[in-house]
């Protein structure tokens, strides 16, 4: 980034503070792209201007600036969002970076540390006023230490009751004269099964039933 000036857009929904910025970083020599004052506007001048920062507030009169940060940084891979905000909420900061920002400043931060904090962000440094870089890193290490629990796909009754039979070793024409149900229906069920799971066959199926408790009739 040495070999070229940074560019900045500044997104604020309070236009003194917006155009005090943009005048503070455009005199420190950072082009200043552009300005929104919404999430929505930010998005879409966003993707026009392709900023290499974007200085994102998160209370913003219309939308959110979390919900803006997590699409500019989802479309725009040359795109990094720096959070000022007034919030030094650990919520709110954790949220941001969950959000895909990759630093996080309050606005009590001098013109020098937000000057600072902009040229690091482009240059691909993580930046947080003090005693929020901890927080978040000791959120994140939680998060790895903490089992990871794996969210089953979502059958539907009629689903779960086939793989129920499946897991009997009744074939499919068995299971359609047990639910009064064609065989076409049945195969249906199996086959969208099968997929909702990420399993090839029957054999799978009935391994996936038991080891998840569903061989037993729940109303035995």
């Amino acid at each position: 980034m040495a070999d070229r000036v940074i560019t900045v857009m500044v997104v604020d929904d309070h236009p003194i503070w917006r155009d005090g910025v943009a005048r503070d970083l455009s005199e420190r020599g950072f082009e200043v792209r552009a300005t929104a004052g919404d999430a929505p506007s930010a998005v879409r001048i966003a993707r026009a201007v392709r900023p290499d920062v974007v200085l994102m507030d998160l209370n913003l009169g219309a939308g959110s600036g979390v919900d803006a940060t997590r699409e500019i940084t989802a479309e725009l891979a040359g795109t990094k969002v720096l959070v000022l905000s007034a919030s030094g909420e650990h919520s709110d900061v954790l949220e941001a970076v969950k959000a895909g920002a990759s630093g996080y400043l309050v606005k009590s931060a001098s013109a020098e540390e937000l000057v600072d904090a902009v040229g690091r962000t482009a240059a691909g440094d993580a930046v947080f006023t003090s005693g929020l870089a901890g927080l978040v890193l000791g959120e994140y290490r939680r998060m790895a230490a903490a089992p990871q629990e794996t969210t089953a796909p979502r059958l539907s009754d009629r689903e779960t009751e086939v793989l129920r039979l499946v897991a009997k070793g009744l074939t499919a024409r068995q299971i359609a004269d047990r639910l009064y149900l064609s065989h076409r229906t049945v195969e249906n069920h199996v086959q969208s099964t099968l997929r909702k799971l990420q399993l090839h066959n029957r054999v799978e199926l009935a391994r996936y039933a038991i080891e998840h408790g569903l061989d037993a009739d729940p109303r035995q």
